[in-house]
């Protein structure tokens, strides 16, 4: 049996849809399961064995084979005999059809009913509700009959090495100035997450990060790390910067990638993070969390997790789903003052013990 799963474009969905993928995985053993997804979201699933082999598929994307009927070819080469459709996209619906699998699943809506064999009803778009369940929905209609709702991650060797690198240089740089500052060649963090990839209202104002890291610095002498992707580059230098203090950090001058975030979240004593994809490392890790929720609905994100903590302000215009604040204040993330954030985070540190998550 050969098994496309087309996978979501989002890296929190992808880690949300981990559980799915092993109820598959464990259902079918013997089969070749091929995940067909955007290329950047391939390293989040690096070292899960979840998947046989990759496709890669960028409908706006500069490669010509990744795209069109060139890609089109390529599906229909692998000769799929079902399909597995965690996307609610015309577009998937339309590829999976067009790969000629004779069995394809997937949510019905976007008009893409008549080309699913097995449809499942989705819930109401009006009533927010935890998107892992619902992949998981899709995972039973397949026929699977094993079910949990843990996140699985891994951190291949080489990003790994990358973390221990990083760490081995800011130690040859603290060591003028303070001598002895870093004594592992991996240190227990606090990781901080800023950015996302969903828009402006999710950010937590760097102002108050560059506040939170120095407070966890000064007062509870922990080193803290500032995580980000190749765009939020400028964001966290600066927040690493204004916290002026020697036990704070930041990767925006490393060799970016979702493997050496991964393994610096694995490794952390806690994530504090927006609500975007690597709070779901966290979660997948065993890391404790605190996530910070202003616009989106923390239902639609749920993962059941019990070593992490929700904070979002309870406000007549929100959740309101946007990606830019409608009126103009944000007030749904900067009135979350960084005393309820820090206090958070203790909470935290006193629930949870340190877990080194170095394997």
């Amino acid at each position: 049996m050969k098994l496309a799963i087309f996978l979501p474009n989002w890296i929190g969905d992808v880690v949300m849809a981990t559980p799915t993928l092993r109820a598959v995985r464990n259902q079918f053993p013997t089969a070749e399961i091929v995940g067909i997804m955007r290329p950047y979201v391939a390293d989040v699933l690096a070292g899960t064995g979840l998947l046989d082999r990759t496709l890669f598929y960028h409908p706006r994307g500069k490669d010509p084979q990744l795209r069109g009927l060139s890609f089109i070819k390529a599906l229909r080469n692998e000769k799929f005999e079902s399909a597995l459709l965690l996307p609610n996209s015309l577009r998937t619906g339309w590829l999976a059809w067009l790969s000629g699998a004779k069995r394809r699943v997937g949510f019905a809506r976007d008009l893409r009913t008549w080309l699913l064999t097995d449809r499942v009803v989705p819930k109401s778009k009006s009533n927010p509700h935890p998107v892992l369940d619902e992949y998981l929905r899709l995972a039973e209609r397949m026929g699977c009959s094993t079910f949990s709702r843990q996140m699985e991650l891994a951190v291949p060797a080489s990003d790994q090495a990358k973390l221990e690198q990083f760490w081995s240089s800011q130690r040859r740089r603290s060591n003028d100035s303070f001598p002895g500052l870093l004594s592992e060649t991996s240190p227990s963090t606090i990781c901080l997450n800023s950015g996302g990839a969903f828009g402006a209202a999710k950010n937590w104002p760097k102002e108050y990060f560059s506040e939170l890291a120095r407070r966890l610095a000064t007062s509870l002498h922990k080193t803290v790390l500032i995580v980000c992707g190749p765009s939020e580059r400028d964001d966290a230098r600066w927040i690493a910067d204004q916290a002026q203090h020697p036990l704070v950090f930041s990767l925006a001058d490393a060799p970016l990638s979702i493997g050496l975030t991964k393994a610096a979240i694995r490794a952390a004593e806690l994530l504090v993070t927006t609500d975007s994809g690597p709070r779901h490392f966290a979660a997948a890790f065993g890391t404790p969390v605190v996530t910070l929720f202003g616009p989106t609905h923390i239902a639609w994100s749920e993962t059941h997790y019990d070593r992490g903590e929700h904070l979002q302000l309870q406000l007549e215009c929100g959740p309101c789903q946007q990606r830019e604040c409608p009126l103009k204040h944000h007030r749904c993330m900067r009135d979350m003052s960084v005393d309820t954030v820090f206090a958070a985070v203790q909470r935290q540190i006193a629930q949870h013990k340190p877990i080194r998550n170095v394997a």
